[in-house]
């Protein structure tokens, strides 16, 4: 599954007017008699599952005769644009789709309607990283529309030539046989490809060893990192990357199927689809990684299952909607039991634990449901898409990876620069 997660971020001067619409919910706010509807959705729900849009929409049909339903798809890159412009008018789509990490920004300025998470199916079993992304100050604006994970894959011929014929159920067996890797593939060749900036990953780290990015005090946020179980994550990290990342430092992950699919490294870290990706023909340069790709739920130092950052989509109505609660209607049928079914059969993790369940029991999901039960999520402060904005993390972890500047003078500068505008809005 692939796709960008673009952080919500600069909407301040798009959102003139918004808040003094509100999000009032009876009359046209409420929209209970509504004959149309603009549903905006990513190009994934136009190239992979249009049964499942087409389902909802006969679902809304069948109780709304003679209701039409506009589509409008874009791809991830071009959505926030778009957004940000028809939301300073009174164009606005009645139902939206946003990657979970983009949330935060637009629920900051208002720019959602509130929703009762009662009205949707399985809500009280919502994974817990997608309920806290469209959650803020105790309300919910959207609901979540599936998930993506994280897991380990290696190459198991390279793991097989070192002696080791099935994968680690703990960090110290992944680091022995990561260590009798490096050894005989010598220093041109990751053990493990792990891009420094990559903080993904490295938050991780954080997570496992009980730290955390920020935590708040009251109504304030405050950064984290420095804190000791914070730092004994990001030195973890920094062993990582100085003993088995022997490819270029500086880099970031975006190109890392394409990178893990020319042979010089053993294993990556990595969104679940990215091991698939490595291996399609055009990628792979080994010309075997089809039949020798293994995925495996990452090991944390901890002893415990890593935390792992959980992506994925929400929809959200936007406060200016004048269908607010056909909009509703059509989420709950398009998000719901019978629509969660159907993205699992296009690969996806579902919206709830529920389901998450029933893919722990089949091999061929076991692991990423396995990976995602264990999860974290970025702070939601007001502030926090200024943080990513300017690459906080990124900074850090590229002064941690190349041995600018100490694991402790990294962190404490990165808390002071979170510190300077984590509880803006």
């Amino acid at each position: 599954m692939k796709r960008k997660l673009i952080a919500a971020i600069g909407v301040a001067g798009m959102m003139v007017g918004v808040a003094a619409c509100g999000s009032d919910k009876g009359g046209d706010a409420a929209g209970g008699g509504a004959k149309e509807l603009t549903v905006w959705l990513t190009v994934d729900a136009q190239n992979n599952w249009p049964d499942l849009v087409k389902a909802a929409d006969d679902a809304m049909a069948q109780k709304y005769p003679g209701i039409k339903i506009k589509h409008e798809y874009y791809g991830w890159p071009d959505k926030n644009a778009k957004l940000d412009a028809v939301l300073a008018t009174d164009k606005a789509p009645d139902v939206v789709e946003m990657g979970n990490t983009e949330m935060l920004g637009y629920m900051v300025k208002g720019a959602f309607a509130e929703v009762d998470p009662k009205k949707f199916e399985q809500s009280d079993q919502w994974l817990d990283g997608l309920k806290e992304s469209v959650t803020y100050e105790g309300k919910t604006y959207g609901v979540p529309y599936y998930a993506g994970g994280r897991v380990a894959t290696w190459r198991k011929d390279v793991a097989a030539e070192v002696g080791v014929k099935t994968p680690p159920k703990t960090y110290a067996e992944l680091t022995a046989a990561l260590d009798k890797i490096q050894a005989k593939k010598g220093d041109k060749f990751s053990g493990w490809y792990q891009p420094s900036p990559d903080w993904y990953a490295a938050m991780s780290f954080v997570y496992d060893a009980g730290g955390s990015i920020a935590k708040k005090d009251g109504d304030t946020w405050k950064a984290n990192l420095s804190s000791p179980e914070s730092l004994k994550g990001l030195n973890e990290y920094k062993k990582v990357l100085d003993t088995y990342m022997k490819a270029d430092k500086t880099k970031d992950e975006s190109d890392r199927p394409i990178v893990f699919g020319q042979g010089n490294a053993a294993m990556i870290f990595a969104a679940a689809w990215e091991g698939g990706t490595a291996a399609d023909p055009k990628n792979d340069k080994t010309g075997k990684l089809k039949d020798s790709l293994e995925n495996f739920v990452m090991p944390g130092p901890s002893g415990k299952n890593i935390p792992v950052f959980l992506g994925g989509s929400d929809l959200a109505i936007p406060v200016k909607s004048k269908a607010q609660d056909v909009a509703a209607e059509w989420i709950n049928a398009y998000t719901g039991a019978k629509g969660q079914k159907g993205l699992l059969a296009k690969g996806n993790l579902p919206n709830n634990k529920t389901d998450l369940a029933t893919l722990k029991a089949d091999p061929k999901t076991a692991v990423a449901a396995t990976a995602a039960e264990s999860n974290w999520f970025v702070p939601m402060a007001p502030g926090w898409g200024q943080v990513e904005k300017a690459q906080t993390l990124k900074t850090l972890l590229q002064e941690i990876g190349t041995g600018k500047k100490s694991v402790e003078a990294a962190a404490k500068d990165a808390d002071a620069a979170i510190d300077k505008v984590i509880n803006t809005k």
